[in-house]
């Protein structure tokens, strides 16, 4: 029970979007897996698996898209293998939770869903409108976080496109090289066996860049994603000093200039050489931001 503790701790009630999609990811990886070596075990030829991802994985033929609405969405939570899983994963943490510390949770989970969503239309309308995909489009299907990932790690190159990582053999790379090398080798490999995974990869890619331009430029479409689940605060009497108060904390917002340093500080040695002043100023401005 301790392990079932610890793990439900960390990833359901740990606050973060980039937690708590890993571990459904695995969860689901594990589950349909599990289910695969027991029809193996038992001469099934892995029916029910087989079935889970027929019916869950997105199909570019528009009339089984048609009456399997939901797979846009589900798609984005299956895996063809060990290293599929894996790889996604990896990305998804690295990217995921330097987002997390710049923007905030609910912003990274809507950029995943929206950019898997986005990948999933975008390899939909390629293999219905180029003539390279006439017969393949009858019966392909696509599994994967990888459009969903993808957009989480252009989203991030595009908010810190000068933010330095260490790789091992090549050493110090900033954050845009890494998004355009990506971005490369997709658009390359279309041409390979796996055209509609790289298609899907460019369509999250989009979503990613041009939601942080958005957000950028003062538009925040996530505040629609929040709002469908936020709910609707219940009014409450107060007195004239406590509503004054709260109007004093409210409007005591960072000082902008001071939270730009301290971004700067981020990028230059790393969140965890931060001050605990600086930490709890940078934690204030992530919660006005949310507001």
């Amino acid at each position: 029970m301790r392990i079932y503790d610890e793990l439900k701790l960390k990833v359901f009630q740990s606050g973060s979007s980039v937690n708590l999609l890993i571990g459904i990811n695995v969860l689901i990886f594990l589950l349909i897996s599990i289910i695969s070596v027991f029809e193996f075990l038992f001469n099934r030829q892995h029916t029910i698996s087989t079935i889970i991802n027929q019916y869950l994985a997105v199909p570019t033929n528009l009339s089984t898209l048609l009456q399997r609405i939901w797979t846009p969405f589900t798609y984005q939570f299956l895996h063809a293998g060990f290293f599929h899983i894996l790889f996604n994963m990896l990305w998804l943490y690295w990217m995921g939770k330097l987002l997390e510390e710049y923007l905030n949770s609910k912003r990274v989970l809507f950029i995943y869903l929206l950019g898997g969503l986005c990948g999933a239309f975008f390899y939909i309308l390629c293999y219905n409108l180029f003539p390279a995909f006439a017969e393949t489009k009858l019966i392909a299907s696509a599994i994967g976080a990888s459009a969903a990932v993808t957009a989480v790690v252009i989203a991030t190159a595009t908010l810190l496109p000068d933010y330095t990582v260490f790789l091992m053999i090549i050493g110090p790379v900033k954050l845009k090289w890494i998004a355009i090398i990506y971005l490369l080798i997709d658009l390359i490999s279309i041409a390979g066996p796996n055209a509609g995974g790289h298609l899907t990869h460019i369509g999250g890619a989009i979503f990613g860049f041009l939601f942080i331009k958005s957000l950028q430029n003062g538009n925040d479409w996530s505040k629609i994603f929040s709002s469908l689940f936020t709910p609707k605060r219940k009014l409450k009497v107060v007195s004239k000093n406590n509503h004054q108060m709260a109007s004093a904390t409210k409007t005591a917002k960072p000082n902008q200039e001071l939270v730009d340093q301290i971004l700067d500080k981020i990028s230059k040695s790393g969140y965890d050489n931060l001050t605990k002043k600086e930490k709890e100023i940078l934690f204030n401005a992530s919660k006005n931001n949310e507001e």
